[in-house]
């Protein structure tokens, strides 16, 4: 077990070492660690994409040697190490932009809450309840990300920390652009001493505008993205399968190839079905609310 647990200390050594040198090529991994709450340092996390880089070379290299020296391939070496240096760049670069994903995810859940979130603070600030008091409610109110926003901030200022340094804080954590403005809206108001109530009302104003302006994006790609499903989701498939059928009458199959043939283009259709719902799922607008 000693002797164990020294190679392990020598490998990830080794391999945060080669982390320390490629960290000053990503200066915004960072800053994008913290967005996407992913608790490690830079040379951490880059020390992890180069091991799994490293593993899924050798495994693909022996993987790929195998398959071509059983097939005969006299050139089995140079070929698989190409195939395993391709997979495992393509594989190092995949992991090192993941954290840009999960800021875009955690982006969308904060900003499918936020103008709701803002309109529940703009009644309570017109009720006269305290913003501390307000950040305490909108932690509890069920506003998904927002709420744990907020109530990371209620946590912070329980430590006695300022209010107006911790708003700060968590608008440069925060991944969402329009979250960070509206923090950043009530910090400036907090410091020049001006009315929270009419902040709020900007801030909801230009909100509102903005998911007008994605709306009317969004009901645009759906003209043509209809279209598009018409022509291949409908038309492609009915007429397909009428020549389909003819065609294959001439030929004159086995009824079993004939039954692979059509489940074959019925799996074709579903594949192009699911893909086409994930497309209208992604194009949906941010600040939407729902699921």
């Amino acid at each position: 077990m000693p002797l164990q647990r020294r190679r392990q200390g020598i490998a990830y050594k080794l391999f945060l070492s080669f982390g320390s040198v490629l960290e000053p090529y990503f200066p915004y991994l960072a800053a994008h660690l913290r967005r996407a709450e992913v608790a490690m340092l830079p040379r951490e996390f880059i020390a992890r994409c180069v091991m799994i880089t490293v593993f899924s070379f050798f495994g693909v290299f022996a993987w790929c040697a195998l398959l071509l020296y059983r097939a005969g391939n006299g050139h089995f070496l140079l070929y698989s190490m190409l195939a395993a240096a391709f997979i495992s760049l393509f594989l190092f670069f995949q992991q090192v932009a993941y954290p840009k994903l999960l800021i875009a995810k955690r982006a969308k859940l904060i900003e499918r809450s936020l103008l709701a979130a803002l309109q529940n603070m703009l009644v309570q600030l017109n009720s006269g309840v305290p913003l501390f008091q307000i950040m305490v409610n909108l932690s509890h109110a069920g506003y998904g990300e927002v709420s744990k926003e907020f109530g990371k901030a209620v946590r912070d200022i329980g430590t006695g920390k300022e209010q107006a340094e911790v708003l700060e804080d968590l608008a440069v954590n925060n991944p969402s652009l329009f979250f960070r403005r509206a923090i950043w809206q009530i910090v400036n108001g907090i410091k020049s001493g001006a009315d929270l109530t009419s902040v709020i009302k900007e801030s909801i104003h230009a909100l509102s505008e903005e998911q007008i302006i994605q709306i009317q994006k969004y009901g645009s790609t759906l003209n043509p993205l209809a279209m598009f499903y018409m022509l291949v989701a409908v038309i492609i498939p009915s007429l397909g399968i009428t020549f389909l059928i003819i065609f294959l009458a001439f030929l004159g199959l086995p009824e079993l190839l004939m039954k692979g043939v059509f489940w074959v283009f019925y799996a074709g259709i579903l594949f192009f079905q699911i893909m086409f719902l994930g497309i209208i799922k992604s194009r949906r607008p941010n600040l939407m609310a729902g699921d």
